[in-house]
C-alpha cells in the first residue's frame, strides 16, 4: 500500500527542491542563501547541486512544474515572496496535480489497482484565504519597489505621509487591507519604509479605497500622494478624477462624490482583466487637514506604475 503523500514526499519534493536549488543558485544565491529560503540544509543544498538527489523525469518535464519553480525562484530572489508564499503556491500546485493529474498517474503507477477504481482525489481546496493574503502581500512589496526605486518619488510624498494599499477580493474592513505599517516618509530626498506590508495597518488610504469601492469601483490597490493642481490635471487627462470634501466623514463623502460625479459603468471599476484604467479621488485641504490625491487602480502594482508615470 502507497499513499499518495508517499508520491509527493519520495518523487515531488525532492525534485522541486533541487530545481528550486538549482534556479536561485544561477541567480547568485549562497549556499547559505539557498538553505535559508527554502528551509534545508546547507549539506541538502550541496547534494542537490551536484546531482545527488535523483530527479523524476517527469516531474521535471512538466510545464507547470518548471513555470511554478521560475515563478518562485524569481519572486524569492526579488524579495516579493515570501518562504511562506512560497509554500503556499506549492502545495497549491500539488493538490492540483493530485486530482486526476500528473501525482495522481503516478500513485496509479505505483498502486496498480487504483486504476481500476472509480475513485476521484480532491483532498485539498487550492482557493485558501491564506494563498490570497500571500498574494495581496506580495502584490504590496512589489508596488512599494516599483515607487522607492523611482527617482523623485519622496517629493510626492504628503507631509502625513504615503502608503501602497491592497485589499482583498471581498475586502470589508481595514482589517482586510494589506499596507505599510507607519506610512512611507520623506527622509532627505528618499522614501523610508518603515517596515513589512501587514494586514489593518492602514487607517487612511483604506479607507478611502473601502468607501471606493462600496460606491461601486472594483478597485483593490492604491496609492496616496502628495495634492497639487497640475498633478490632479495631467492624472485627470488619462484618468476619471473625482474631488470629495475632507470635512466629512470619509465614508459618506467619497461615495456621494462618486455618485455626483456619474461616471459610465467603463470609468468606474478598475478591472485590469478588462483592459479597465484607474480612478483618481482627491481632496484640497480644510482646517488641519492637508489635501491629498488617492490614485486607486486594480492593483497595488498598477497604482504605484500610475504615480510612477508623474515622475
Amino acid at each position: 500500500m502507497k499513499f499518495i503523500e508517499e508520491v509527493v514526499v519520495d518523487e515531488f519534493l525532492p525534485t522541486v527542491r533541487s530545481m528550486l536549488a538549482e534556479d536561485l543558485r544561477e541567480r547568485g544565491f549562497t549556499q547559505r542563501e539557498v538553505a535559508d529560503a527554502l528551509g534545508i540544509s546547507q549539506s541538502a543544498v550541496s547534494k542537490y547541486a551536484h546531482g545527488d538527489v535523483a530527479r523524476h523525469e517527469r516531474i521535471v518535464a512538466d510545464a507547470r512544474v518548471r513555470e511554478l519553480v521560475d515563478r518562485i525562484g524569481e519572486g524569492l530572489a526579488a524579495g516579493d515572496v515570501t518562504p511562506v508564499a512560497a509554500l503556499v503556491e506549492i502545495e497549491v500546485l500539488i493538490r492540483q496535480l493530485e486530482e486526476g493529474d500528473l501525482l495522481a498517474e503516478l500513485h496509479e503507477e505505483a498502486m496498480p489497482a487504483l486504476s481500476a477504481a472509480d475513485v476521484e482525489f480532491a483532498v485539498h481546496d487550492p482557493d485558501s484565504g491564506l494563498r490570497d493574503r500571500e498574494r495581496v502581500l506580495a502584490s504590496v512589496r512589489r508596488g512599494l519597489r516599483t515607487l522607492t526605486n523611482a527617482s523623485g518619488f519622496a517629493g510626492l510624498i504628503p507631509n502625513v505621509g504615503a502608503n501602497v494599499v491592497e485589499c482583498l477580493d471581498d475586502a470589508a474592513t481595514v482589517d482586510d487591507v494589506a499596507a505599510v505599517p507607519g506610512r512611507l516618509v520623506d527622509v532627505k530626498g528618499r522614501a523610508m519604509v518603515p517596515g513589512e506590508p501587514e494586514f489593518g495597518v492602514s487607517e487612511h488610504v483604506a479607507t478611502v479605497l473601502l468607501a471606493a469601492r462600496e460606491a461601486g469601483s472594483t478597485a483593490r490597490g492604491a496609492v496616496n500622494v502628495r495634492y497639487d493642481a497640475e498633478t490632479v490635471e495631467r492624472l485627470a487627462a488619462s484618468y476619471p478624477t473625482v474631488k470629495f470634501d475632507p470635512e466629512r466623514a470619509t465614508e459618506e463623502a467619497v461615495a456621494e462624490a462618486i455618485a455626483a460625479a456619474d461616471l459610465p459603468a467603463a470609468d468606474l471599476p478598475a478591472d485590469r482583466d478588462e483592459g479597465r484604467g484607474g480612478l483618481v479621488l482627491y481632496q484640497t485641504g480644510a482646517v488641519g487637514v492637508e489635501p491629498i490625491v488617492y490614485v486607486l487602480a486594480p492593483t497595488a502594482v498598477d497604482a504605484a506604475q500610475i504615480v510612477r508615470e508623474l515622475l
